[in-house]
């Protein structure tokens, strides 16, 4: 007889499955010091996810997902896709990225992105014309080669392509809707989803008067009422809107994939890490409800997570939290509570194993200077190369004196160069430490380990020479 303890872990784990084969994220890689892919793997794996989503096709990641059967959505950068609407370059880009990896023990690809968010107002139209070319060349190239069936090229979009004053008024944006058209009509007959990228935290970041609440899904402030259909939050009615748009264009069954979703820690008054795990928290019980959206009721949505892990060289163009998406820092290791579960429960992800940090010595500007009329210049010089925007108005630093401001740029630019001679001097204003300067809520980085060719370091070099001989010689005895 089933004991009711075992019954109740037949339960937790059966919820677990279910939302952790939907459930992907978004593994960016424009970090000064970034996990080896296989280490960035192996998290995915500890923690359950089991789909991933990449900004190009760069042979680090795609080795490192090699053998995993983790599922992966490869992308084409825009800058590359006017290359694209040539037939021949496309094909050449579908052989060396997509098929050289169909192999067992390969990579499991299953979605070529053809650009990302291409048709943002903030492009000023420099990918209009490009973008529908270059998708029906990758998707002919991958018919092709054989794979067409299984791997589908799309391209993800911001909800900025529609709008409506309500969800059930959703349209596509005006200046493109004859593009779109043509584009869903294209991907609705090759067989691929439409995937979006939705942001509550930028419906709140764009807007003042925006209501918090509605940010979050625990139904604890402003509704919106819809010709009777009530909604509780702006995921919901902003999904729903592209559902709309899509029956403007009698295709409102399409499957929609949520590319990108997410909350920010830092770098702006509303990127906390408790508001961060209040959202992860409601949106993790919504996909383990199978609730789905008002207008697609009882339906499981695919997402994407953005990000796996902070990115500290990434544009801060949009904003300072731009840096700062990750559900994981930047070391791999867990910030707040997150159970992917969907329960509630107070667990943490599988943190990155084997990490190697840097020597813990702080760069921090020398109490004994006097003369300090260089010290603004030398903060600028620091954080032009280095990440700083948890200085910024609102964020984990801002709280520093003058002086604090200082030894934080400082110490960022330090070990942004890995603690090399001569990346503590500034003009003779700052010095090293081995007393840790951080704060409570403000912490002064260690970096990780590089190695030479510009991995972290998570096994002893011998190990890795041991791994490399074994190699030569099975090739030769093969």
């Amino acid at each position: 007889m089933v004991t009711l303890q075992v019954f109740k872990l037949v339960l937790i784990l059966g919820c677990f499955n279910s939302i952790a084969d939907g459930l992907g994220v978004n593994w960016g890689t424009l970090a000064s010091h970034p996990l080896p892919p296989k280490t960035v793997v192996q998290v995915l794996k500890d923690n359950g996810i089991k789909k991933v989503k990449l900004f190009d096709a760069d042979s680090g990641p795609m080795g490192g997902l090699a053998g995993s059967n983790l599922e992966v959505m490869v992308a084409i950068p825009n800058n590359m896709l006017g290359m694209m609407t040539d037939y021949a370059t496309a094909k050449k880009w579908v052989n060396k990225n997509v098929t050289s990896y169909n192999f067992n023990g390969g990579v499991n690809i299953k979605y070529v992105a053809v650009g990302n968010e291409p048709f943002l107002s903030s492009y000023n139209g420099s990918f209009l014309n490009v973008t529908l070319p270059a998708l029906e060349n990758i998707q002919k190239a991958l018919n092709e080669a054989g794979v067409g069936s299984s791997i589908k090229a799309t391209v993800p979009l911001n909800a900025e392509v529609y709008s409506g004053d309500l969800p059930s008024a959703g349209q596509f944006r005006t200046d493109i809707s004859d593009l779109m058209t043509n584009i869903v009509t294209f991907l609705n007959q090759s067989g691929a989803p439409f995937v979006v990228n939705i942001y509550p935290f930028l419906s709140l970041y764009d807007n003042a008067g925006f209501p918090f609440d509605y940010a979050f899904f625990d139904n604890s402030g402003t509704t919106v009422n819809d010709n009777g259909i009530v909604y509780t939050n702006v995921f919901d009615a902003n999904f729903d809107t592209l559902v709309s748009a899509l029956k403007t264009v009698n295709l409102g069954g399409m499957e929609i994939i949520v590319g990108e979703v997410g909350w920010p820690t830092d770098g702006d008054i509303n990127a906390k890490v408790a508001y961060a795990q209040r959202f992860y928290t409601g949106l993790m019980k919504k996909l383990a409800s199978n609730t789905g959206t008002p207008l697609r009721p009882n339906q499981y949505i695919e997402v994407y997570l953005f990000g796996l892990i902070d990115e500290d060289a990434k544009s801060v163009a949009p904003g300072n939290f731009e840096r700062h998406w990750g559900i994981l820092k930047y070391d791999g290791q867990p910030k707040f509570n997150m159970d992917l579960t969907g329960q509630g429960r107070s667990v943490t992800l599988v943190p990155a194993k084997g990490v190697q940090y840097q020597p813990k010595t702080w760069c921090l500007l020398n109490p004994k200077v006097q003369n300090l009329t260089a010290i603004g210049d030398n903060i600028d010089y620091a954080c032009t190369y280095a990440d700083c925007t948890s200085l910024g108005y609102g964020s984990t630093c801002n709280g520093l004196d003058s002086s604090g401001n200082a030894s934080y740029a400082f110490n960022a630019y330090f070990q942004v160069q890995s603690q090399i001679d001569g990346s503590c001097d500034f003009q003779g204003l700052a010095t090293e430490t081995t007393q840790d300067p951080s704060t409570t809520g403000c912490n002064f980085t260690i970096q990780i380990v590089l190695d030479s060719f510009g991995l972290q370091v998570t096994v002893p070099v011998q190990v890795v020479l041991l791994q490399v001989l074994v190699s030569v010689f099975l090739v030769m005895v093969w």
